[in-house]
């Protein structure tokens, strides 16, 4: 990174690498500009020798540049004059103009985080005591102008400086920062008087910068090519600009201490991480749901879940967890679906189906409480959904025949207008309209045999229906699908065999239950859903980075 201050981006600017040769540059005083990326050519002047001398300095071409210099003193026909080669007294000016700011780059600094909240051996400077001198680096997160200082809000993605720009640092700041441009600024930190307002009540008072990066204007401009007001949807081929803009930037924050407080959970309760393959010969949830693809030779899978290499951990780790991608062939274009999500799965050992109820309730509040108490994710959740409280506990529990009555009894119709009634599925639409009226998290449990996966448990005392539970919330429905396994070898070898599948290719599942079975259960959820929830998103294409979607 050059040591060139902010007012020389032309010679760093790629695009002007081309023209860094020229021996030549023109400046012209009535109808030359010093915008950013002025070329100085005759068709494409500068307006004043210092930009022009800055942005073409002798060390840029071989022999060094020759200026020249036009001046309109009739006022009446711009451009008129002649050429003349500009004084040697008048670029002396310009040079001894320029060197004071760059020698202010080689003295001290202290390199400070833009984030840091109390930084070691900085102290604000006021009207009677000088402010450490700083360096500090981060991308123009807004900017405003006024008419003898530019004010930018410097970002490092977890905190905002104000950085003020006067004097001799200000003279074409105002025409070449944009938004997102990354600098590298020093200067003194300061007290904000009292009558303003600034992040953190610091300021620093800028007195040499870099350009480490550009960022276009004019059509290009960041806030042009994706407006604050646009729609998301409406820019699929800008996501990667999309995020970020603040809402979207905060989404993605609370997502990454989301997934930290699930790891936290985790370790907190003795349970293990483990990973599955994404290509795989086995179905689980539907063959119908499949991406299939050729892998040496031979069709194989991407992933639907990575419970049944997870089942195949328990005896090697005990209690365990993945956190990994899973995939979904399903051309839903509903607001929970997503064809990649990240899957949070856990398997658990040696337990009744009430312990697996409890351990999921469990799981969903402790991780909100991990986010609630930490102040930074508590700040993205409350900035996203304000208000936001973690749900009361116990979780209400329903079974599925209850859900049918109470679906029916509320006219809440199946898609085809009909009553719901046993053994059918519970339609997306109706079962969030079920969890908003209701207004709480519930535990759906007691689905019949037929709807749920080849692996669940049957109950007990109704072999009709499974040991199984969906945990539903307000705004999205299901965040959780679970349930107990199978864990007696011979019922699953026949479950298999009634689907025709390939007992090989399950061998490896079906020897979990031949080398010493256990009682065992487990879940997944996909981290958008959960996301959605929390943040109040209206879908969960909002809570991942890159959706796949059909």
């Amino acid at each position: 990174m050059s040591e060139v201050p902010l007012i020389t981006p032309v010679m760093l600017s790629p695009e002007m690498t081309d023209i860094s040769t020229h021996t030549t540059i023109y400046i012209d005083e009535t109808g030359g500009s010093d915008d950013h990326g002025r070329k100085g050519t005759k068709a494409d002047p500068f307006v004043t020798l210092f930009a022009a001398y800055i942005s073409f300095p002798p060390e840029s071409s071989t022999p060094p540049p020759t200026f020249y210099t036009r001046t309109d003193t009739t006022k009446s026909e711009p451009c008129v004059p002649e050429w003349k080669e500009t004084t040697k007294s008048a670029i002396k000016k310009v040079v001894g103009r320029w060197s004071f700011p760059k020698m202010r780059a080689f003295q001290p600094a202290i390199k400070m985080k833009i984030s840091a909240k109390d930084p070691k051996d900085v102290t604000l400077g006021n009207e009677t005591s000088t402010g450490t001198r700083v360096r500090v680096v981060g991308r123009i997160d807004n900017i405003r102008a006024s008419k003898t200082r530019t004010f930018v809000y410097l970002s490092d993605t977890r905190g905002v400086l104000l950085c003020i720009f006067s004097g001799h640092v200000n003279v074409v700041a105002p025409i070449l920062f944009q938004k997102q441009a990354s600098l590298e600024v020093f200067g003194e930190m300061k007290e904000v008087p009292a009558e303003n307002k600034a992040p953190g009540d610091r300021e620093l008072h800028v007195d040499y910068y870099t350009i480490i990066s550009e960022a276009p204007g004019g059509p290009d401009a960041f806030t042009n090519v994706v407006p604050a007001t646009a729609n998301q949807a409406t820019l699929p081929d800008f996501r990667h600009l999309v995020l970020r803009r603040p809402e979207e930037a905060t989404v993605m924050k609370a997502r990454a201490s989301a997934l930290s407080a699930f790891r936290q959970y985790y370790k907190d309760h003795d349970m293990r991480e483990s990973t599955a393959p994404s290509f795989v010969q086995t179905q689980v949830e539907g063959g119908g749901s499949l991406f299939s693809l050729s892998y040496y030779g031979e069709r194989v899978y991407l992933t639907q879940t990575s419970q049944l290499y997870l089942e195949t951990q328990l005896p090697i780790l005990g209690d365990c967890y993945t956190i990994q991608s899973s995939y979904r062939a399903e051309n839903s274009h509903t607001r929970r679906h997503l064809s990649e999500y990240t899957h949070i799965e856990g398997e658990l050992d040696f337990i009744v189906f009430e312990d697996l109820l409890q351990h999921i309730e469990d799981l969903l509040c402790g991780v909100i409480d991990i986010l609630l108490a930490d102040a930074e994710s508590a700040a993205y959740i409350q900035t996203l959904n304000p208000g936001f409280k973690a749900p009361a506990r116990p979780f209400k529990r329903m079974r599925y025949t209850e859900a049918i009555e109470w679906l029916n009894d509320h006219d809440i119709m199946t898609d085809e207008g009909e009553p719901h009634v046993f053994g059918a599925d519970i339609a997306e639409a109706a079962e969030r309209a079920m969890t908003d009226q209701i207004g709480v998290p519930i535990m759906l449990t007691h689905f019949p045999v037929p709807i749920k996966a080849f692996y669940m448990k049957k109950d007990a005392s109704d072999p009709r229906v499974t040991e199984s539970v969906d945990c539903l919330v307000p705004g999205v429905g299901e965040v959780v699908g679970s349930g107990m396994r199978m864990d007696n070898y011979e019922d699953l070898l026949a479950v298999m065999k009634d689907n025709k599948w390939d007992l090989s290719s399950y061998a490896f599942y079906s020897d979990q239950r031949k080398y010493g079975t256990s009682s065992h259960g487990g879940y997944g959820m996909g981290i958008e859903r959960f996301l959605a929830w929390i943040l109040k998103r209206h879908t969960v294409r909002e809570c991942v980075p890159f959706p796949s979607t059909p």
